[in-house]
C-alpha cells in the first residue's frame, strides 16, 4: 500500500504461539519473532514464576504439578483475552486440549519439533526444569498431542533467526 511514501505492513491481530518440547528453543526464538515483527514477547513460565514468586522447580516441590497446570491453565485464558503478543509456552501448557483450544482462539499455533538427539544435548545437565529427569518419557506421553498442532516448523540444523523467520512466513501466509 501506498501512504505518504511510506509503506503501510499489514498487522493481524493474532497472537503468534510457539510450543513444542522442553529444550527445542521456544524462548530464544520467540523473542527474535517478537523482534521481528515488533510486539511484546511473553515466556508463560516467567509469567508463572512472576505471579507464584517462587522457581518453577520450587512450584513443583511445594504445591505440585497440578497446581502449576491449574496455573498454566489460568495464564491461557488470560493471554488468550490480549491480542499482539508473541507467546512461548512452556512445553506441556498446549498438551491440555483446553489450553490449546483457548489460545487458538486469538493465536496462530506453531509447535517447534526437534529430533530426540537434541533434546537430549540440550537438556543433559538442566537444573532448572523439574521434568528434565524423565524427558524420554514425557517426550513419549506428549507426541500425540503435539501432533494436534496443525502447524510444525523443526529447529534442527538452523538458526534461531532462520526458524523465526519461517514462522513469521507461515503466520502471514496463514491470513
Amino acid at each position: 500500500m501506498w501512504s505518504g511514501g511510506l509503506a503501510i505492513q499489514f498487522d493481524p491481530p493474532t497472537n503468534i504461539v510457539l510450543t513444542g518440547f522442553m529444550g527445542v528453543g521456544k524462548t530464544t526464538i520467540g523473542r527474535r519473532v517478537a523482534e521481528f515483527v515488533q510486539r511484546t514477547f511473553i515466556d508463560t513460565d516467567d509469567v508463572i514464576t512472576a505471579r507464584a514468586g517462587i522457581t518453577i522447580p520450587q512450584i513443583f516441590a511445594q504445591h505440585g504439578e497440578a497446581f502449576f497446570r491449574q496455573m498454566e491453565h489460568t495464564l491461557a485464558k488470560d493471554l488468550a483475552a490480549e491480542t499482539r503478543l508473541v507467546i512461548a509456552t512452556g512445553g506441556g501448557m498446549l498438551v491440555n486440549e483446553d489450553n490449546r483450544t483457548v489460545l487458538m482462539k486469538t493465536g496462530f499455533l506453531v509447535c517447534l519439533d526437534a529430533p530426540p538427539e537434541l533434546i537430549e544435548a540440550r537438556l543433559k545437565d538442566s537444573q532448572t526444569r523439574p521434568l528434565a529427569a524423565n524427558w524420554r518419557e514425557l517426550y513419549e506421553a506428549r507426541k500425540s498431542a503435539y501432533a494436534a498442532i496443525p502447524m510444525h516448523v523443526s529447529v534442527l540444523d538452523r538458526t534461531a533467526d532462520q526458524v523465526a523467520q519461517e514462522v513469521i512466513r507461515l503466520w502471514r501466509a496463514s491470513m
